[in-house]
């Protein structure tokens, strides 16, 4: 966990599935990383030993930690082991429970999550978004409340916002500092609603990145979500984050301008999901410059974007940004 003070500084907020994707691919550049991550998950084990515990959920936390390790594959994926046996174990991963054990012996999550990242020799820092248990809530277009980062997507409603609660939720002050020192603020990829909004809610951490001097970069999913992001089109994801947030801050956004072959949108129709559309006119409008490429490549039967491209992407405009500023 070596802090390089004369490396380029990158902050990458998130979460979900696409917040790893894009660290694995980052860490193999000299830059020092520091990931912020949601910690709203209610749903799996995860949930359970929230509940149970009255900790942060660490799954999300947990696949972070994977991703920026330097450990042995094997290690790491005993770390991601998840359990199949029919009693209290069932359904639990082998990451989590050893994040509970860690919070149970320091008394502290954040601590917990800074002794595993020695364990697993984790390139960067990796911090939640809030120290406590914290639950999502979506208001919905018709004015109903739905409870729960899980339940939100499967409410077969428009979200009109997400809030979260309890009312005081104190971010960590290495989260603050992390944001105003940073040279480039990396948002996304992820579930819209679900993965990047509820670290934005943490009081101060929006605040801390409107007020970033950074350039802010938005990754935009390469697909929509049923029960999320239905049609929108990219300047719907940046304007639904601005409408969240009262200020206007990002500077670029990175979409995949390649067409994705019919046998895949054809899978994706069946979860009601299709490509997002760049709608570059809407997007000049919000003043947004727009990063285009093939940046996409399958895992199995699912697209996730290139980590190997989408980082040499950033780098490449995390080095112009440092360039720019020493000439200015």
């Amino acid at each position: 966990m070596q802090n390089e003070t004369d490396q380029p500084r990158v902050v990458v907020i998130g979460g979900g599935t696409g917040l790893p994707v894009l660290l694995r691919g980052l860490k193999n550049y000299p830059i020092d990383i520091t990931a912020i991550v949601t910690v709203a998950d209610d749903g799996g084990s995860s949930g359970r030993i929230r509940d149970e515990m009255d900790i942060p959920a660490p799954g999300d936390i947990r696949n972070v930690l994977a991703a920026l390790s330097d450990v042995e594959p094997l290690v790491e994926k005993m770390f991601q082991h998840r359990f199949a046996s029919k009693n209290e174990l069932a359904g639990h991963s082998l990451g989590n429970l050893l994040l509970a054990a860690m919070t149970s012996i320091t008394g502290d999550f954040v601590h917990a999550v800074q002794e595993m990242s020695k364990v697993l020799n984790v390139r960067g820092k990796v911090l939640p978004a809030a120290n406590q248990s914290v639950v999502l809530h979506a208001e919905m277009a018709d004015g109903t409340i739905v409870s729960g980062e899980s339940k939100i997507p499967f409410s077969g409603k428009k979200i009109k916002r997400v809030f979260l609660s309890p009312e005081k939720i104190k971010p960590l002050r290495e989260t603050i500092q992390a944001i105003k020192q940073a040279d480039l603020i990396v948002i996304g990829p992820g579930s819209l609603y679900t993965s990047i909004l509820p670290n934005l809610l943490v009081p101060g951490i929006g605040e801390a990145v409107c007020q970033s001097k950074a350039k802010k970069v938005y990754i935009c999913n390469l697909m929509t979500q049923a029960g999320e992001t239905q049609d929108y089109t990219a300047s719907d994801h940046i304007q639904a984050i601005y409408s969240h947030m009262n200020c206007s801050f990002i500077d670029c956004i990175l979409v995949n301008n390649q067409e994705i072959p019919q046998n895949v949108q054809d899978r994706y129709k069946e979860e009601f999901a299709k490509p997002v559309v760049f709608d570059v006119e809407s997007l000049e409008k919000l003043g947004v410059k727009i990063v285009q490429g093939q940046i996409f490549n399958f895992e199995g039967n699912s697209i996730r974007h290139d980590t190997k491209k989408v980082a040499r992407m950033l780098y490449q405009m995390l080095l112009n940004e440092i360039k720019e500023s020493k000439h200015s």
